[in-house]
């Protein structure tokens, strides 16, 4: 897989960015870690990592991942989250499909036959739910797992889609601009695991608010 870059945003992920690290060293991509430069103790404990590091000059989850897919060089990208809650073993099928299959974009998926989630909510469920059927009705989304940012495609059909937003309607920025550009979409099955620290960084009901307000936008701004 030396044609993929993993973007890793990772802030205040101590206890859990190191074992990601360790498990990825099983795979022949590349990684770039976005971080705060604030955030010392995410930063020293991976003293033991060689891999390339970026520093926000914003905040925010989604200007972390913008500043890392700015940094891609290699011709696919893969948001990979730094809380161990993905498996790296699905990296493979989902590099596959977009290798063989003229695929621009994959969205994993955790509901889908044979997929789960040891992370979910009854919140976080039914607030997934909520947004996957937005997308589907208002902007005829294919994709079943809307928030999900497990997200692997074409380094430079993806740069040009210009995404603005910095925090979480990021999610679904990505997969409405996307649609709208006539990428090629498709889904990978997923089983999400347990975050490894246990810790969850958003905030249910006030980042659910902000991702319906910008897909409210998004649907007005076309």
């Amino acid at each position: 897989m030396d044609k993929l870059t993993l973007i890793i945003p990772a802030k205040k992920e101590k206890e859990s960015l190191p074992k990601v690290l360790e498990e990825l060293k099983l795979y022949s991509c590349k990684i770039i870690i976005v971080l705060e430069e604030s955030d010392l103790e995410t930063i020293l404990s991976i003293n033991n990592f060689n891999h390339k590091i970026i520093y926000q000059k914003d905040r925010g989850y989604g200007d972390a991942l913008i500043m890392g897919l700015k940094n891609v060089q290699t011709e696919y990208f893969c948001i990979f989250n730094a809380d161990g809650s993905f498996n790296p073993n699905e990296l493979k099928i989902m590099y596959d499909k977009l290798e063989n299959n003229y695929i621009d974009i994959i969205f994993a998926s955790r509901y889908e036959s044979d997929c789960s989630s040891e992370d979910d909510t009854i919140i976080t469920y039914v607030g997934n739910f909520i947004f996957t059927t937005l997308g589907k009705v208002f902007f005829n989304l294919k994709i079943t797992d809307i928030l999900y940012t497990f997200v692997m495609g074409k380094t430079n059909h993806v740069k040009n889609l210009d995404i603005k937003s910095k925090d979480f309607v990021f999610c679904v920025e990505l997969p409405i601009k996307a649609s709208r550009n006539k990428l090629k979409i498709e889904t990978s099955k997923s089983n999400e695991r347990a975050r490894f620290a246990g810790k969850k960084k958003v905030n249910a009901i006030k980042d659910g608010f902000l991702i319906l307000k910008g897909m409210f936008k998004l649907f007005f701004s076309n």
